[in-house]
């Protein structure tokens, strides 16, 4: 037997469990303060659902399922290769969400709010910050087109991530159809605009002489190409892009949700523009945004409106936004850091005889108390030693004889 897990998956040991179910119990008190519901979807789905074109560079990480018996054999018989496999592991919760969705939307309300926090599968190679098996949190709004809910996002996962000592992070927003339409006035062709966007985003690791190298490895006119490397060499503003734009719907929503979105921020975080954002999902439609740390570097959640996805399942086009905070990400930091979690009431009975009245004891204390029951051992004070450790901020020592039973309070705890 292996006693070690697969590659790029993870046994979680009770301490690092118990800050794992800290994490999701603030986010969720977050979220459901906003009225968010959570929902469940299976980890398995149809393969026609999640290989396609909609889930980017993430298409190449499935983890496909085989088909099974008769039909596994027939495939295999026809060299149908492409036809092994009929399932496989969702991952993202996005493409299920929308799944969902449209199998229960006679039961569901027009505006839905949703939560998903579940496990995903990607067949990643392993490394650090890279599992095969982890940890997505989610919020969406379904059925809503105003651009108040990218502002609701923004804020309800701020404000989960304001329940962490994480330091200050900012949130970066960009607006696909803005970006799209700077581009076509540049000289840039629809149909090369995913390939361009695709070296744009790249401008962070590589600068604009880099972009603007890619882009003439691929062809593309110089007259654009100049143009746009006028433009991202230097801070781009949402005023540049205006000046660029003048008068255009989606310039007027980006610029609507950046400056609600920073209304409501406090000063706590900043809301800022991103030109460059793109995000790797082909099926994002309107404004995007990533939240970036700006102690631990990197990014800790991101997300978009993908107002056309859910009609690929029901027929109709349904707006449709969503968030998500790198559940794995933020686990990492608070980790490295050393965070404790806060601790409950934790009281032990510590009995000599008679278990079953020890525990009628213990279930008088359970309403306020975290209760673990201990037999009487020979060393006392090792054992307290432990529950000092452990974090017991009291005990009980029960002997059916002892009519008194007093709860001791740990000293240093108290």
């Amino acid at each position: 037997m292996i006693k070690q897990p697969l590659k790029g998956m993870n046994d979680f040991i009770p301490k690092d469990a118990r800050l794992r179910d800290y994490m999701i119990s603030q986010i969720l008190s977050v979220y459901h303060s906003f009225g968010y519901e959570r929902i469940y979807t299976p980890a398995i789905e149809d393969i026609a659902n999640i290989d396609n074109k909609e889930g980017g560079d993430n298409q190449k990480l499935i983890f496909k399922i085989l088909k099974r018996g008769d039909k596994l054999s027939e495939a295999i018989t026809t060299q149908e290769f492409d036809k092994l496999s009929d399932m496989g592991l969702r991952y993202d919760l996005t493409l299920p969400l929308t799944r969902f969705y449209a199998n229960n939307k006679a039961n569901l309300p027009s505006i839905c709010k949703f939560i998903q926090i579940d496990r995903v599968y990607r067949a990643e190679r392993p490394q650090r910050g890279r599992d095969r098996e982890f940890f997505q949190c989610d919020i969406d709004v379904i059925g809503d087109s105003s651009y108040n809910r990218e502002i609701e996002l923004i804020t309800a996962t701020s404000r989960a991530l304001l329940k962490f000592p994480i330091g200050q992070f900012y949130i970066r927003v960009n607006n696909r159809q803005v970006l799209r339409a700077v581009l076509l006035k540049f000289g840039f062709q629809e149909k090369d605009l995913d390939s361009v966007c695709i070296s744009l985003d790249k401008l962070d690791k590589i600068g604009a002489d880099g972009v603007s190298n890619e882009l003439k490895e691929n062809g593309y006119s110089d007259e654009a190409i100049t143009k746009l490397y006028d433009f991202i060499s230097k801070p781009i503003a949402l005023e540049d892009v205006k000046a660029v734009l003048g008068p255009n719907d989606s310039f007027a929503i980006l610029e609507a949700v950046i400056n609600g979105a920073n209304e409501l921020a406090g000063g706590l975080y900043d809301v800022v523009y991103d030109f460059t954002l793109v995000r790797g999902q082909g099926y994002y439609t309107g404004c995007v945004f990533e939240i970036a740390s700006k102690e631990f570097g990197g990014t800790i959640g991101g997300g978009g409106r993908y107002d056309n996805l859910i009609g690929k399942f029901t027929g109709q086009d349904t707006p449709a936004v969503g968030f998500s905070i790198g559940f794995e990400r933020l686990y990492a930091i608070l980790k490295d850091m050393n965070f404790s979690v806060p601790q409950g009431n934790k009281l032990a009975i510590i009995y000599k005889n008679d278990y079953i009245g020890a525990f009628k004891l213990a279930d008088s204390y359970r309403e306020n108390y975290e209760i673990s029951m201990f037999e009487f051992p020979k060393k006392v004070g090792k054992l307290l030693n432990r529950l000092e450790e452990d974090g017991y901020q009291a005990y009980i020592i029960y002997d059916q004889n002892n009519e008194a039973n007093d709860i001791n309070y740990i000293e240093s705890n108290n």
